[in-house]
């Protein structure tokens, strides 16, 4: 197909272009390859290797994301930086560490902290820059089982957040050993969801966002998140996952504090699966502040006894976010 341009007043036809020569544009890493079923929800634009286990990335946060933004649109989630560093994981393991799709992920720890005023949303979408940092790569053959990372992510030169995680990286049938065939095979029926609490108690603007139930007890909640969320629950799973329980804990930090709770550093470790059919009750306290003038909680889960993750949190209260606390 040729393109007719119009060039110092006469008409002209131009050579078709080889697709070769077109420029390269920006686009998303393969969805696949960060776990999400939909484009919108990949933070991630490019990748490659510096030297050794050291890559630099490219990404991107929309300006108004439907759960990753307050309730005025002015700021990006915090939260959006540990879902950003989760996907940097995913993306390394499967492009450069050669772990194939359809591989399970244990993800043992993770933390991260922010600058909030780096958070602002501006005139378009915030795009970043982000170093990636391996370490203690264990390898099987010509694939990773397991490895940490270390990773920076700025805007405009500027720091944004940081953070770390390991990684663990299991074949199917090993990921079937560990769960149970049954349980892996098994479609997830979602069971009817308890009345949660109020979205300004917990710092969030809508129902559908909220994931604790009330007890009647300070400090004490059921997790009950809506498996339909196209969020949280935007791909299918046979556990809860780790994003949902971050968020758990933010929420019962805004619960706790009975004001809005915006976390600026957050240390979760992940000791257990969390099951989808067995209650889980999450529970929070004041602890001490790891920054000065700033508020510290601790989160904890618990199913059947045994504690499944736990959080500390760090941040601020009161601050503006477009939330109000419940009166």
């Amino acid at each position: 197909m040729t393109l007719l341009v119009h060039q110092q007043g006469h008409t002209a036809t131009s050579a078709p272009q080889a697709p070769q020569d077109l420029p390269r544009l920006t686009t998303t890493v393969p969805r696949e390859y960060v776990h999400r079923a939909g484009h919108a929800e990949v933070f991630l634009t490019g990748c490659r290797r510096l030297e050794g286990d050291r890559f630099a990335l490219t990404g991107q946060w929309p300006r108004a994301h439907t759960f990753f933004t307050d309730a005025d649109g002015t700021r990006h989630d915090p939260t959006q930086a540990a879902e950003t560093i989760r996907q940097v994981g995913l993306l390394l393991a499967h492009s450069e560490f050669g772990v194939p799709l359809g591989h399970q992920f244990l993800l043992r720890d993770m933390e991260y902290s922010v600058s909030l005023d780096e958070l602002e949303i501006g005139a378009g979408p915030s795009e970043l820059t982000l170093q990636a940092v391996c370490t203690d790569v264990k390898w099987r053959g010509e694939r990773v089982t397991q490895f940490a990372m270390a990773i920076t992510i700025e805007r405009d030169g500027r720091h944004v957040a940081d953070g770390s995680g390991h990684f663990s990286c299991l074949a199917p049938a090993a990921y079937r050993r560990l769960r149970g065939a049954e349980r892996v095979a098994a479609e997830a029926t979602p069971k009817p969801r308890f009345l949660t609490l109020e979205p300004q108690r917990v710092g969030r603007s809508g129902h559908a966002d909220v994931v604790l139930a009330p007890t009647g007890r300070p400090g004490h909640w059921l997790l009950s998140p809506d498996r339909g969320h196209p969020v949280l629950f935007e791909h299918g799973g046979d556990h809860v996952p780790g994003m949902v329980l971050i968020e758990a804990a933010r929420q019962a930090a805004c619960g706790l504090q009975g004001d809005v709770f915006v976390p600026v550093r957050v240390a979760t470790q992940f000791h257990r699966y969390t099951e989808f059919d067995t209650p889980c009750w999450i529970d929070a306290v004041t602890a001490p502040s790891t920054l000065p003038g700033l508020t510290g909680v601790h989160v904890t889960g618990h199913q059947e006894g045994e504690e499944v993750f736990s959080a500390r949190l760090t941040g601020h209260c009161g601050v503006r976010t477009g939330y109000r606390a419940a009166s």
